[in-house]
């Protein structure tokens, strides 16, 4: 029997419509599938510490009950930590408050003198713009909210997915033919180890950029350089958009508190350092290498993930796009989407590679 072929037009809309069901989905249903993905997240990255507790003949639940316990105190400890600095900040919030007005109000007369913008244009102007803010900042209080109730819910779902995990691999198994068996097993296997060695390199990674930053903070006299130097860390694994809020959030803090501008040179100087650093010797040697995306991708996926999810779902996004690629390398039909995602670039496209081995036949059969 003839396999029968669709027209272009036709394959090209069902392949819309599927695209935009799939968006509508994932936004419509992002309080339940946010707090899931993580959870996946943590379990696979747990999976190695459970296995370690079952060698040691100890009973599953409580092998995982262990396992959940570690990175419970673990993430306590980290807001432990993060609060304690927050509580600082906001200690002394009435008085940066106060220099930050004054800087405010030397400008509006600068830029009235300069520029011949008065006061009442500038008000409203400045009226303007927080109005514009005021969905963005809605928004990330909802993300917050929503976090906070993952917070709740993160534990039992990870305990559900590692008890689980042999009934959830047999029904991927069982959905595939026996064909596909093989290509299945190198799927699971690649994403597997990706994520666990990608999770526990952000960590590593985090870990170094907070410390690079913290200290080039407290050398140049930077007011709350821990807390400042952790969260240019978080934001970094963000690609390009967390490393510049990362570098603005110093410079605004380092305005305010100090005269002049040669800290403000000098932060800048540093993180341009520590991010040569970190692109080009941490992110290759600590960072898993699968999970390697072109800059292009990143920035997208990362814009698509916040407008989707959310601040979760810009930390999501990465992962789960390192994860798309192992798969589409691994399955012919899909390789070509692989290659795009990642970052290695040929020295010739294609058609150039065509055009050349066409030329030589040519010349091979005028001879």
């Amino acid at each position: 029997m003839l396999e029968k072929k669709h027209p272009f037009y036709f394959k090209s809309t069902v392949i819309l419509l599927g695209l935009c069901l799939t968006v509508f989905i994932l936004f419509d249903l992002r309080e339940i599938l946010v707090p899931l993905a993580f959870s996946l997240l943590l379990a696979v990255l747990l999976n190695p510490l459970v296995t370690r507790f079952e060698k040691w003949k100890i009973h599953k639940i409580i092998a995982i009950s262990l396992a959940l316990t570690i990175a419970i105190i673990a993430m306590i400890g980290i807001g432990y930590f993060i609060v304690s600095q927050v509580s600082n900040f906001t200690d002394e919030m009435p008085t940066l408050k106060k220099k930050f007005l004054e800087m405010l109000n030397s400008l509006q007369k600068w830029l009235s003198g300069e520029f011949g913008i008065n006061l009442k244009k500038q008000q409203q102007y400045i009226s303007d713009m927080s109005s514009e803010l005021k969905p963005w900042i809605g928004a990330a209080l909802g993300s917050m909210a929503e976090t906070l109730g993952m917070i709740f819910l993160l534990p039992v779902y990870t305990f559900l997915f590692i008890y689980y995990k042999k009934l959830l691999v047999n029904f991927m198994y069982e959905v595939f033919s026996k064909e596909n068996s093989t290509d299945l097993t190198a799927i699971l296997s690649q994403t597997r180890t990706a994520i666990q060695s990608y999770m526990v390199g952000l960590l590593l990674e985090a870990l170094a950029v907070a410390t690079l930053n913290t200290i080039a903070l407290l050398i140049l006299g930077v007011k709350y350089a821990v807390l400042l130097g952790v969260l240019g860390a978080v934001l970094n694994i963000l690609p390009y958009i967390g490393g510049i809020i990362g570098i603005a959030l110093p410079l605004i803090i380092a305005t305010i508190t100090k005269s002049g501008y040669e800290t403000q040179l000098g932060i800048v100087i540093a993180y341009l350092v520590i991010q040569f650093i970190d692109n080009h010797f941490l992110v290759p040697l600590i960072v898993s290498s699968r999970v390697r995306i072109n800059a292009l991708v990143s920035i997208v996926i990362v814009l698509m993930g916040g407008a989707l999810w959310g601040i979760p779902g810009m930390f999501l996004s990465i992962p789960f796009t390192g994860v798309l690629k192992i798969v589409f390398d691994q399955i012919p039909d899909l390789k070509p989407w692989g290659k795009v995602l990642g970052d290695e670039v040929p020295t010739k496209h294609k058609g150039q590679i065509w055009n050349s081995v066409s030329k030589a036949v040519g010349r091979k059969v005028k001879q």
